[in-house]
């Protein structure tokens, strides 16, 4: 449970460019001329047909693996133009969850690896400019690829998903959050390319790729720091709990010494939780005991915090970490702390899968919940991601299957409906578009008009089953002239979650 505000970046968009000629037969599309590599081989159908959630299944005609951006706009004007019809979906790291990055008889562009790149984009791994404090990547790199070359010159982004393993381009299309972008709120645009195409611009970030494939952003760097000191306290007062997330955000204008880094928060309703998945905070040598900290076994409150240090400030870390405690209101005898490298940090919940991969518990059911940006949120200055991260098993017991795990997410949605809960899905899934109509809101009209300009024949990213596809007329905007592929440029990062 953590609250964010959205931070954005710059990206370069693949548009729809119009052509004429493609049936939707594999062998066509295997003569495209891609300098990449346009597969129909099964096993990448396969994979491409699945995705995290394992709840939903479609497979491609093909798979793309792109050498560069003009591969993929090669793809999509072909698509476009097609008579018979073609759809085409970007696919970062699989990580969807309700086959949003899927497409039947169409085409899938796996923009996560480098099989196909063996050229432009080959060449050009993140760029990092350090003088101005940024990096160029490519929008199907993951994010611990990005730290890694940031690194070397003792710069990360300002801003970062939970879990690195996601593409750059598929957090930006689904307008991430995570426990720092507090600090980050929305970022102001510094320069447009020379298209001066401010609106597809806006339109892709959290676009849930309607709009457009990003092909490569630009991130704003800040100095690394080395350590992170990583604490967790616990309430059993829930407004007390709120309260202090609260307080702790509003601080995100002070000097770095006088506030968090980093606040999340989680609920915990069984003694297992605390020692969860999501980080290796404490040793599974040394799991913290409920009992410990006096608990009667009702529902306990998670706050989730850490503060960023290097040499520098090695000396006042203590004193800086108690002046904010003290305006806490937790459980006084529940603080654990733990100190690691920041780059541990970081990758905290990688370890975590790591885990679960070897004990068979990964790979399994997913039923995860999920101005000018395409990205809805609630309606109010403050507001909390509430996430309930479960994993369908076949144990034999009915509280842990898919089906009974995605019912309570539906009452959930109910509840929230009937006590006049503003709430609004993350990765949003829906089945008809009245429902869309209702998630988007007062954002509808806009979002609508968006992809009638953009993508008129509703060719991008079926899965979402947000727009039909329409193929009746293979160029519905003959006197479109602005088809070309843009290269937006804008400042600084991310939210993700």
């Amino acid at each position: 449970m953590a609250t964010n505000k959205l931070l954005l970046m710059t990206f370069a968009i693949c548009r729809l460019i119009v052509t004429v000629g493609l049936t939707v037969d594999p062998t066509d599309l295997l003569r495209l001329g891609v300098d990449g590599q346009l597969s129909v081989d099964p096993s990448d159908l396969e994979t491409a047909s699945l995705d995290f959630g394992l709840m939903t299944r479609a497979k491609p005609l093909a798979v793309l693996h792109p050498a560069s951006a003009e591969d993929v706009a090669r793809l999509v004007r072909a698509a476009y133009g097609s008579a018979q019809g073609l759809t085409v979906s970007a696919r970062g790291h699989g990580h969807s969850i309700n086959g949003q990055a899927q497409v039947t008889n169409g085409v899938v562009i796996e923009m996560n690896g480098s099989r196909g790149r063996t050229t432009a984009e080959a060449a050009a791994r993140p760029r990092v400019s350090e003088s101005e404090r940024y990096v160029d990547v490519w929008g199907g790199e993951l994010w611990t690829e990005v730290l890694k070359a940031t690194i070397e010159y003792g710069l990360a982004p300002k801003s970062w998903t939970d879990y690195l393993y996601l593409t750059v381009g598929g957090t930006l299309s689904n307008a991430g959050i995570s426990g720092q972008t507090f600090n980050h709120g929305k970022g102001e645009i510094l320069t447009c390319s020379e298209e001066k195409n401010s609106e597809l611009f806006h339109a892709v970030l959290g676009g849930l790729g309607q709009f457009g494939i990003i092909t490569r952003a630009r991130i704003d760097l800040e100095p690394a720091p080395q350590r992170v000191r990583w604490i967790r306290v616990l309430y059993s007062n829930f407004s007390a709990f709120t309260n202090d997330q609260e307080f702790l955000i509003s601080l995100h204008g002070l000097p770095a010494s006088q506030r968090f880094d980093y606040v999340e928060g989680f609920v915990i309703v069984d003694e297992g939780l605390i020692n969860n998945w999501r980080s290796s905070f404490f040793s599974p040598k040394n799991p913290v005991k409920l009992s410990s900290i006096n608990a009667d076994g009702g529902v306990l409150y998670c706050l989730e915090i850490t503060k960023n240090y290097d040499e520098s400030t090695a000396e006042t870390i203590d004193q800086e970490i108690e002046t904010l405690l003290k305006k806490l209101d937790f459980i006084p005898t529940s603080v654990f702390t733990t100190d690691l490298p920041y780059v541990d940090f970081l990758d905290r919940v990688h370890k975590a899968e790591l885990k679960l991969r070897s004990k068979g518990l990964w790979d399994v059911p997913h039923p995860w919940w999920d101005q000018r940006s395409s990205a809805v949120m609630p309606d109010e200055e403050v507001f909390y991601l509430v996430a309930l991260l479960r994993s369908a098993l076949e144990s034999g017991d009915e509280t842990q299957s898919l089906e009974y795990l995605r019912d309570q997410n539906r009452q959930i949605l109910r509840f929230c409906a009937k006590a006049g809960i503003k709430a609004k899905q993350y990765l949003p899934h829906y089945t008809t578009q009245q429902e869309w109509v209702d998630h988007f809101g007062d954002k509808w009209d806009q979002f609508h008009k968006r992809k009638m300009e953009f993508d008129p024949r509703h060719i991008l990213a079926t899965g979402q089953l947000i727009f039909t596809p329409s193929f009746a007329h293979p160029n519905p905007n003959p006197n479109n002239k602005n088809t070309n592929l843009l290269n937006s440029h804008h400042n600084p990062i991310i939210a993700s979650s």
